[in-house]
This record gives C-alpha cells, sequence and structure tokens, in this order.
C-alpha cells in the first residue's frame, strides 16, 4: 500500500465527499476503492474491518478510521485546518455540525420519491437562506476576513463552500441575498487546491443519478 491515504465507499458522494473536499483542500492525493456489490460490503464487515459495519471507511496512518465526523477531525487536525487553540476549534465545530445539519438534507434528497421532490427543495431553500447562510453572511460581515475562523483557511471554510455549491446546483439564485457569500465562493473556488477539485476529472463525485441511488439500495438495503 502507498502512503496515500485510501477511501472505500460508492462511486458517489454520499458521506465520503466531506472527506474527499477536505483531503483535496489540503492538498493530499488518495486513492479510492468503490464498493459496487453487497458481497463486498458483507466481506468488509465479515473481516472485522468496518468497526460499526458501516462507510465511509478511510485507511490513513496505519489506522482504518470510520465514522464521517471523527474521519473529518483527524484530516482536519493532521493538516493544520482545526485552528489555533481550544475557542477557535469550538468554532469550527459549531460552523461545521450547522453545515452538515444543512448537507443531511441535500445527502437525503436523492432518495426522496419524486412527488416529494419540490416540497424538499423549497425545505432547503427555507433551511439554506433562514437558517444556515445567515450565519455565516453574519460573520463574514462582522469581523471582516476573509475566512470564517482567526482569518486563516479552515475545515469550517471547505465545509461551507461545498454546501453553497451544493445547494446551487439545485437552488441557483440561492446566494442572491448574500453578497459576502458570494464573494466567499468566488475566494475558495479560485484557491488553487480548490480550484483543481472542481476541474473536470478531479475525485470530486457528480450530483447523485438514479444509477447511485440504486447502487446504494442495493448494497445497504436488505
Amino acid at each position: 500500500m502507498s502512503g496515500k491515504p485510501r477511501l472505500t465507499y460508492l462511486n458517489g458522494r454520499g458521506r465520503m465527499e466531506p472527506v474527499r473536499w477536505l483531503l483535496a483542500a489540503a492538498g493530499v492525493e488518495f486513492e479510492e476503492i468503490f464498493l459496487e456489490t453487497r458481497q463486498q460490503y458483507e466481506k468488509l464487515i465479515k473481516d472485522g474491518v468496518l468497526m460499526f459495519q458501516q462507510v465511509p471507511l478511510v485507511e490513513i496512518d496505519g489506522m482504518k478510521m470510520v465514522q464521517t465526523r471523527a474521519i473529518l477531525s483527524y484530516i482536519a487536525g493532521k493538516y493544520n485546518l482545526y485552528g489555533k487553540d481550544l475557542k477557535e476549534r469550538a468554532l469550527i465545530d459549531m460552523y461545521v455540525e450547522g453545515i452538515t445539519d444543512l448537507m443531511q438534507m441535500i445527502l437525503m434528497f436523492p432518495f426522496s420519491p419524486p412527488e416529494a421532490r419540490e416540497k424538499n427543495i423549497d425545505s432547503i431553500k427555507e433551511r439554506a437562506t433562514n437558517r444556515y447562510f445567515p450565519v455565516f453572511e453574519k460573520v463574514l460581515k462582522q469581523h471582516g476576513q476573509d475566512f470564517l475562523v482567526g482569518n486563516k483557511f479552515s475545515w469550517a471554510d471547505v465545509q461551507l463552500i461545498e454546501a453553497i455549491l451544493a445547494v446551487e446546483e439545485k437552488i441557483p439564485a440561492v446566494l442572491s441575498g448574500f453578497p459576502q457569500l458570494q464573494a466567499f465562493k468566488t475566494r475558495m473556488s479560485n484557491m488553487p487546491t480548490i480550484k483543481k477539485f472542481l476541474q473536470p476529472g478531479s475525485p470530486r463525485k457528480p450530483p447523485p443519478d438514479d444509477i447511485y441511488v440504486e447502487t446504494v439500495l442495493k448494497i445497504f438495503k436488505k
């Protein structure tokens, strides 16, 4: 095995996409193993590789890590994206948790029945524009800095640009009332590591389609 982190998940966004984003933003190359069958998943469980019988699985620094939050916080700490002290880390944690709540709605959207999709889009828009994006608009306006915490690029910034782009895919004009976030999006998208990740052919996954949904159900639903 090379020294690169190795990611095991489906060939799609899901709960692994924030990990891909964070590694890419840190400038870290990684390898991926894609699950395509129920048998592959069951073998991982049988071999004792998955602590809680769940993926994502990330092999890094000799560890087999599971649980997305634990994986992300380890990567953020390892690559100096987790603040300079406990107070900054607490802020990053709060911001990340808020963004994760919004992203959960995005994550579940492809699995909603067709008749519920318009209503779910409206719910995502309402939450994004009334609960989550105003927080970050206010933070950026009040401190007048380029980044969310400590005027230094952090995990929180990576999570936020991922969320902005994911919401915009469904609601293109969602940032129309948020000039600070528009400027933030431009800044983040032009950072060399993120710019590279946004190019065609990068490990970034496309929006989930019907094939991805079918694969998820095939592997994880008994």
